[in-house]
């Protein structure tokens, strides 16, 4: 006796069956069935499943599997499929098609398809014989560089092959990351380059930014020990002629897309104003060392929050008024307040020689952390332009851009002179500029010192 694929159906029922639910719903089964079957699409970054696609090949594999056992080989929309050459089958190299001839799969046909998206450019970029200067343009660092971080990051970022897609080797997550955060390009421009689906290059980009903040910012953005900022104050005092200054703070502002919520918060009012523009930002904060390096970052604050503000939210004011910045002092410029531990220039009218000199040594010392600025948001031009990146997530996308800028600088790359830009950030006289008398009569003076010892050595 011979057993039927389908028992409960005999030859005759599945004919008028199959053409009864024809007359039923139309809608539901494709036309002349295989020839336009609706395939289930598998891409690199996401499964489309639809239902009722599914539900339709299973009862469509009912009906015509007794008919002609051997579907794949007479089925056109296969051939179809697999002649096309911009599709293959999951798991199979470029010879799938002939594999698939000789070796049917027992349903008749296959239900998961991948995008067969080109790799050239990264393919080229991560062989040995790539130019160094190629590698610094698309990465904004060497290739040693690159490979310290990838071997930082192996654990964090490391994922492992599926049944279904093999995993994309660490080197690959890194440099959809780091190259997004260099070029600035939109994720569309990204993703064709490194031959990957759009939502899965910005999953990558957030996944290793965000183990970038978790691994590597404890390691490379520290406040200096005892013996670091002995060294500190000595560099800034050949730099201003200050004694115990431990670093110099900036605030910079990072364009953003107008958020859903709290769009006042982050509206720029004096950035546009200046520009006549509509502008939305958020800030990030930092203190920098003589060499250009961050010791402190507070990212992420509302546009519209004057700088005085960010530092009052920030870590360091907390820490510094709990007394853990004893004997240190940070360099700010107008828009923060005169504090026993933040030294800020005159902000009044007729200022006299002696605060007119203090002044000076104030810029000069502002420079190195305008500079350091500078050299980041150049060197990480996704900084410049508003973002595709969420709001909740632009946090450790910055944070990242802050490593990444003080691995730069420890590593001494050089930065390309074509990317160097003009900063940016409107200053704002802090609403309630001193904040202690004691603070006054210690710039007061710092600054107749500065001028006695400058008159002294010019004689």
């Amino acid at each position: 006796m011979e057993i039927s694929p389908v028992p409960f159906f005999n030859q005759e029922d599945c004919s008028n069956f199959y053409s009864f639910f024809q007359d039923f719903d139309t809608s539901f089964l494709a036309d002349s069935y295989p020839q336009k079957r609706q395939k289930v699409e598998y891409c690199e970054d996401e499964i489309v499943t639809d239902p009722q696609a599914s539900v339709k090949e299973i009862l469509c594999s009912f009906l015509s599997f007794e008919n002609n056992p051997d579907q794949e080989s007479q089925n056109p929309s296969m051939g179809d499929a697999e002649k096309s050459g911009s599709k293959r089958p999951r798991g199979e190299g470029d010879s799938s098609s002939d594999d698939s001839a000789s070796n049917p799969s027992p349903t008749g046909h296959r239900r998961l398809w991948v995008k067969d998206r080109s790799k050239a450019w990264w393919e080229q970029c991560n062989s040995p014989d790539f130019p160094e200067s190629e590698f610094r343009n698309a990465f904004r660092m060497s290739k040693s560089t690159f490979n310290m971080i990838c071997e930082e990051l192996d654990s964090a970022v490391n994922k492992k092959d599926t049944m279904l897609r093999q995993a994309i080797p660490v080197r690959q997550r890194v440099a959809v990351c780091v190259n997004r955060l260099a070029t600035g390009d939109p994720l569309r421009v990204v993703s064709k380059r490194f031959g990957l689906g759009i939502s899965t290059c910005h999953k990558l980009v957030l996944e290793v930014c965000s183990a970038i903040k978790t691994v590597l910012m404890p390691k490379y953005i520290q406040w200096p020990d005892e013996n670091q900022i002995k060294e500190v104050k000595s560099a800034f005092g050949q730099i201003s002629g200050i004694s115990d200054v431990g670093g110099t703070i900036y605030t910079t502002h990072v364009p953003i897309i107008a958020p859903k919520n709290s769009v006042a918060a982050y509206f720029n009012k004096r950035h546009t104003e200046r520009n006549q523009k509509t502008s939305y930002s958020i800030t990030v904060q930092g203190v920098v060392n003589p060499q250009g390096l961050f010791t402190d970052v507070s990212i992420g604050w509302p546009g519209s929050m004057p700088d005085d503000k960010v530092l009052e939210k920030s870590a360091l004011y907390k820490r510094a008024s709990t007394g853990l910045l004893r004997d240190v002092r940070v360099v700010g410029n107008a828009g923060y307040p005169l504090m026993d531990w933040l030294l800020v220039p005159y902000t009044h009218q007729n200022l006299t020689w002696t605060q007119h000199a203090f002044n000076g040594k104030i810029e000069e010392t502002q420079r190195v952390a305008k500079e350091a600025f500078m050299r980041m948001k150049a060197r990480w031009s996704c900084l410049q332009k508003r973002t595709e990146v969420k709001l909740q997530d632009l946090p450790a996308v910055l944070g990242a851009c802050c490593v990444l800028h003080n691995i730069c600088e420890m590593r001494n790359e050089a930065m390309d002179e074509m990317l160097r830009f003009e900063l940016f950030d409107d200053e704002m006289v802090a609403e309630n500029c001193v904040r202690s008398v004691g603070a006054m009569r210690a710039r007061d003076h710092i600054a107749h010192n500065l001028l006695h010892r400058s008159s002294h050595v010019g004689s």
